[in-house]
Formats: C-alpha cells, sequence, structure tokens
C-alpha cells in the first residue's frame, strides 16, 4: 500500500516519526512535506498529496500542520478527496466508518506525536462500512 504525506513547519516532527512507523510496516510513503522548521505555506505541501490521491499514485495521504484546518480546506477542494481532521482515534474512525475519507489531517498543536501514530494506524486499519453512508458520500461532490 503506498501512502502520501505532507506537512507544513508545524508538523515536521509528526511527518518523521509516521514515516518512519509506516515505512517499518512495509508501506510505501510518497514524502511532500517539509524537513525544516521554517515557516512555509501549506498548500504548497498539500496539493501533490491531493494529486497523488485523485491519480491513484496513493492509496490513502496524511497532511499534517497545527490545526489541520488549513490543509483540510486545501484538500477537499480535489474531486474524488475526502480529507478529515483527525485528532481522536474515534473521530478517525468515523471518518473512515461513515465518510470513506481517504485523507487523514491530523492537527500537529492539538496532538502528540504517538497520539498521531495511533490515528494513523486507526485510519488505515478502518474499513467504510458502505449501505447507507455510501448515498450520503455520493452526494458529496459538487458538478458545476
Amino acid at each position: 500500500m503506498t501512502i502520501s504525506i505532507g506537512n507544513d513547519h508545524a508538523g515536521t516532527d509528526y511527518k518523521q516519526a509516521i514515516t518512519a512507523h509506516l515505512e517499518a510496516k512495509g508501506y510505501t510513503v510518497n514524502n511532500y512535506g517539509t524537513d525544516a522548521n521554517d515557516s512555509v505555506d501549506y498548500p504548497d505541501y498539500v496539493h501533490p498529496v491531493a494529486n497523488d490521491i485523485v491519480n491513484k499514485k496513493a492509496d490513502f495521504a496524511i497532511l499534517i500542520c497545527g490545526s489541520a484546518n488549513g490543509v483540510a480546506m486545501t484538500a477537499n477542494k480535489y474531486k474524488d478527496v475526502r480529507a478529515g481532521i483527525c485528532w481522536t482515534t474515534e473521530i478517525t474512525a468515523l471518518t473512515r466508518q461513515h465518510n470513506n475519507a481517504n485523507i487523514c489531517c491530523i492537527p500537529a498543536r492539538y496532538t502528540a506525536v504517538q497520539q498521531a501514530i495511533q490515528i494513523v494506524d486507526t485510519f488505515l486499519e478502518t474499513e467504510f462500512e458502505g449501505g447507507r453512508h455510501q448515498n450520503r458520500v455520493d452526494k458529496i461532490p459538487i458538478s458545476c
């Protein structure tokens, strides 16, 4: 399985820990995030990650910034992307079960690194329930 990951300056340490964790589990990781702590613009790191989902170059993705709001807003502009803000394992499971999220957005300023790793594991191990939820997910995209 291939996972794309991106982060701004608030998520550098998280990205490094999550990437090491995923690679140790045998996942292939496409890294589009910054490796520095200097201030950067999060959309520059979101766009290649979202493109990987749209173009099926990744099965799932992870985005990390301070609040996760900016990365989620940017990613959700893409058709076929469903990016959910995940700050607990319970919310994370629901974003997969009910919304079939394909991008997990982690708020670095509101989670600990170990908690973020648990969130990522929950995200990747939780299946979409389908059924009544599929009808709702089908109504998310807007055709203009």
